[in-house]
């Protein structure tokens, strides 16, 4: 080599930058033709994830590395000093070739039924947290000349502060594993969480947040601690159940409910859907007059059939014999609510076999298209506020009694 040893580390820089070349535009080019003949998928994660590229850094720095001490005459605090500037470029580089391989990894891992159910970023990144803390330990020790022991034994007395620092760390950590081993949320769950304005499906669960997408297509990002210390819903119970639940009420006029006269239980009698119920109560209500007659002075209890209870038995039929309805596995039934200002609450409490969205929500227009349909049939009206149209309606019924010139 030449006396100067300037110019020894110029050509050890030069070496080191051939290394890099080398490794960017001879070796990479190579592999990537190698993994496209493949047909292996983690190859190809590998490449997109940069991994290569990250490691063909490490080439030039091991070359300059072991070319510092070739150098003659360049001096001992100047080895030193371009020594400990390399192993801490040396450990950026590999933290980050590390970090790209476990981005790599859970890429792989999350193409697994598993993942689903057991998600790992979580823990690769509280890994990578762990080597990066390790990492600017031994970064600091390098650049200051100080053994990494003396180091460490002063972090013991700057505990409080990093648990300070790293609150938000600690905490999530401590909330992903609550959440993996209760199995409280998944990828691909339907989560709600009202006072955060989060309605929608898990998309990520990292360690710090987990990412949803909300029904409006915009994303939220959720503290992961927040799922074990706040309340939410999880819909994944319903989905896997194979029913969705219908709980909806129409109002009816308090002043519309009566008995049925003759006729009206002559022509439901005829009617598919309530003959079987028409006969059961027409010979219930026969033999209660029987056992109950008071006698020719009295007159006994006018126990009749109304055409409220005659409606309640037909939503009760309809729903049985509709299809999309999991009426024989799941609660169904037809209720009055008390009544209030605005009539009488009759609710439909069924559940959809569908449980997908737009189905779910055709069906059940679907029942209450004919529910609404239904109810004039029965002498009943659905309670409705006044409105405009009433209010014009009013004035436009002509007074009785009122001379023509008021």
């Amino acid at each position: 080599m030449t006396d100067s040893p300037w110019l020894q580390l110029l050509i050890v820089l030069g070496a080191a930058v051939a290394a890099y070349l080398a490794g960017r535009y001879l070796l990479i080019p190579v592999v990537h033709a190698a993994v496209a003949r493949t047909r292996a998928k983690w190859d190809d994660i590998l490449l997109d994830r940069k991994v290569l590229h990250r490691l063909s850094l490490l080439m030039p720095l091991v070359v300059f590395r072991f070319g510092i001490h070739m150098i003659d005459g360049l001096g001992t605090d100047w080895v030193r000093f371009l020594e400990a500037f390399t192993d801490s470029l040396l450990i950026v580089t590999g933290l980050t070739a590390v970090n790209a391989a476990f981005n790599s990894f859970n890429d792989v891992y999350s193409r697994l039924d598993i993942a689903e159910n057991r998600p790992i970023k979580g823990y690769l990144q509280v890994v990578m947290i762990v080597l990066s803390v390790f990492g600017v330990i031994v970064i600091v020790a390098r650049l200051s000349g100080q053994q990494i022991g003396l180091l460490l034994g002063g972090l013991g007395a700057m505990t409080a502060v990093l648990l300070l620092v790293f609150k938000d760390t600690i905490l999530s950590l401590v909330a992903s594993l609550q959440i993996a081993q209760n199995d409280l949320v998944r990828v691909g769950d339907w989560i709600e969480m009202p006072h955060l304005n989060v309605d929608g499906d898990v998309v990520d669960i990292a360690l710090h947040t987990v990412k949803v997408q909300n029904w409006d297509k915009t994303i939220s990002t959720v503290p992961t601690y927040k799922l074990v210390s706040d309340s939410f819903r999880n819909w994944r119970s319903m989905t896997e159940s194979g029913g969705r639940r219908i709980k909806r009420a129409i109002y009816l006029d308090l002043s519309t409910i009566r008995f049925l006269t003759d006729e009206e239980i002559e022509r439901f009698e005829r009617f598919a859907p309530l003959h079987n119920y028409m006969e059961e109560k027409g010979q219930e209500l026969e033999d209660w007059q029987h056992l109950h007659d008071p006698g020719p002075e009295l007159v006994g209890d006018p126990r009749r059939l109304t055409n409220i209870g005659t409606f309640r038995a037909y939503l009760v039929a309809y729903l049985r014999s509709r299809p999309g309805l999991a009426t024989d596995t799941m609660t169904t039934l037809v209720r009055q609510l008390p009544p209030g200002p605005q009539g009488l609450p009759l609710e439909l409490y069924v559940f959809v076999s569908d449980t997908r969205w737009p189905q779910y929500e055709t069906i059940q227009a679907d029942i209450f298209d004919h529910v609404l349909a239904m109810v004039p049939e029965f002498g009943l009206r659905v309670f409705q506020e006044p409105t405009g149209w009433d209010i014009k309606a009013l004035r436009e019924v002509p007074s009785e009694g009122l001379g023509s010139d008021r």
